[in-house]
């Protein structure tokens, strides 16, 4: 919906890129696990994962105990391709008829995407989350934050980001008279009308006005 306006705003963005601040990050905990995206497949009442772009298959092992079987089934019965955003530990396959095994540790979304493997901006990309009821979104990448709202032109703005305990995250920024912040953390969340599965619940704050709804961390945040 808002695709035509938001390519025009993206350029914008560098003229903010010198105004954005970071607070540290603390040490990584995703030592030795990879983070992949790629298709769902259910097979032999096993779940198997094909990584985007490629013809291997790797056996799913739910490790980190992420109800990704469920998450899958419950996608299972709408049309379209099931992509997966994850991360966990590949292995090589030891049994013949698969290419590895992924024991894996972290589900970031499971959604109904034909195009997700296609997404240029992932790897920029810090955290995206949307909601509905009006529909909106926001975009956050390295040199500021692209907030698209229905009936509104969309804004590209500079952000403070502030890391919180228990994972929690906070970005804000001020233009124009309005105060715009986005909280996210890490919780299961679901969309009620795509029926995505995200691990970011997400909260848009436009002065006096709170929208909820999911998100998830892109490629440039190793979380």
């Amino acid at each position: 919906m808002f695709a035509a306006r938001t390519l025009l705003m993206i350029a914008l963005l560098p003229v903010f890129a010198g105004c954005q601040m970071f607070s540290a990050k603390p040490a990584s905990s995703t030592q030795g696990l990879t983070r992949m995206q790629g298709d769902l497949t259910g097979e032999g009442g096993q779940l198997w994962f094909q990584p985007c772009n490629e013809q291997r298959r790797f056996l799913i092992q739910d490790s980190g105990n992420t109800s990704v079987l469920q998450e899958a089934t419950a996608l299972a019965a709408k049309k379209g391709t099931l992509f997966a955003d994850l991360r966990g530990r590949f292995d090589a396959s030891k049994t013949s008829g698969t290419d590895g095994v992924v024991n894996l540790q972290q589900l970031y979304r499971v959604e109904r995407s034909a195009t997700a493997c296609k997404d240029t901006n992932f790897k920029q990309l810090i955290v995206h989350a949307s909601g509905n009821s009006p529909a909106w979104d926001i975009n956050v990448n390295g040199k500021g934050l692209i907030l698209n709202r229905e009936g509104k032109d969309p804004v590209a703005l500079p952000y403070v980001e502030e890391e919180l305990p228990d994972g929690r995250l906070n970005l804000s920024t001020e233009a124009n008279g309005q105060r715009i912040e986005l909280w996210v953390a890490p919780q299961r969340c679901v969309d009620p009308v795509s029926g995505s599965v995200l691990h970011l619940t997400a909260e848009l704050r436009v002065n006096d006005q709170v929208q909820r709804g999911c998100g998830y961390y892109g490629g440039a945040r190793n979380d």
